[in-house]
Order: structure tokens, then sequence, then C-alpha cells
């Protein structure tokens, strides 16, 4: 899951936003530096990550994006579902989402002097340009898909080739969504924390 999952699945606490979101930014055992509850959110992003990336429902929706992508199909299929749960009516409407990103950037600001450094430049371009309600709005996905093929060290393929296969296969993608989210939202309500 990307961002927006992260920030949705610490059910409005605080520190486990922040935990849930830093937590990609904190390497080896630097999480015991934080405060017990941003320390939970560190491991229960960690727990999020385990839990979808070895659910089989997944793996399948990864192999659309295989054959262009490679070890990247995992980066995408992340900003796939937020775009998924953004736009997921059962969840969030226009101005529900607008809403939350808006708390759920608040929330970091006023952790800003603990964020790790690389996270504070992260979240600077967050809020900046709204990623976490852009992940609504097909512009968005590309522009995240663009970062990620402009960043990979590895990865040939060209911003348009995971976008085309976006395009190609969203009815199915959406169908992976649906069958899976749930899944991972009755997992992390009776994750320990």
């Amino acid at each position: 899951m990307n961002y927006l999952a992260h920030a949705y699945l610490s059910f409005n606490d605080q520190s486990l936003t922040v935990g849930n979101m830093i937590a990609d930014y904190v390497k080896g055992k630097h999480w015991q530096e934080y405060a017990p509850g941003i320390q939970q959110g560190i491991q229960l992003h960690r727990a999020i990550d385990s839990f979808t990336d070895t659910h089989p429902v997944t793996l399948a929706a990864r192999d659309y994006f295989q054959p262009s992508c490679g070890r990247y199909s995992a980066v995408f299929i992340d900003i796939v579902y937020d775009h998924f749960l953004a736009t997921d009516t059962t969840i969030f409407t226009d101005q529900t989402l607008a809403t939350f990103s808006q708390q759920t950037y608040a929330t970091i600001a006023r952790h800003h002097g603990i964020l790790p450094p690389v996270f504070q430049q992260v979240f600077h371009y967050m809020r900046q340009h709204d990623w976490l309600y852009n992940y609504r709005l097909m512009d968005g996905i590309y522009k995240s898909f663009s970062g990620i093929v402009h960043r990979a060290k590895y990865l040939e393929a060209q911003t348009d080739a995971p976008f085309g296969v976006l395009e190609k296969h969203y009815e199915q993608l959406a169908a992976h969504y649906r069958t899976f989210f749930p899944e991972l939202v009755a997992y992390v309500k009776t994750y320990p924390h």
C-alpha cells in the first residue's frame, strides 16, 4: 500500500499516522528512538506491507505489470491500490477525501521536528501537490508513475508503459482491490497496538 492507505489504516490515531507515514524512511533499529505510539505506527506499516506483498490477490494483480515493470510491479500496485481507495465511494467522497488529506498533512506537520530528514523533503512535495487527494485522479496516478519511472535505477519502461497497463486492465485491477482491501482492513483491526 502507498501513502493514502497507510494514513487511512491508522484510523485517525495521530501517533499511528506519523509512524505509518515515516516507516519507509526509518532504517534498522532507529524505530526504537521514537515515542511508543509512533513505534507502533512504524511496526503497523511494516505489517501492512508484509500482508499486502504476500497476499495472493496482490500477487495476481502484479502479474499485469510484471512484463513491462519487472520487480517494480509491486510499487505500481501500491499506487493502484491507493487510487482505488481514493475512489472507493464506500470510504471516501470527493469532499471527505479532501478533508482527510488536509487532516493528515496537519498531523504530520505537527510532528515535523521528529520526521526523518528525507521524509521532511518528501512531505513538503506531498503537501504542496496534495498527493493524498490526487490519487483520486488519473492525472495524479500518471504523475506518481512518472516519479517512480524517473527515480528507478533498473526500470527501462517508459511512464506510458505502467499507465497503459492500468488503463487496459482497470476493471480487473479494481476487482482485485475490492477483494483485497476489506481483508487488509480486517487484518489491521485485529493487529495488536
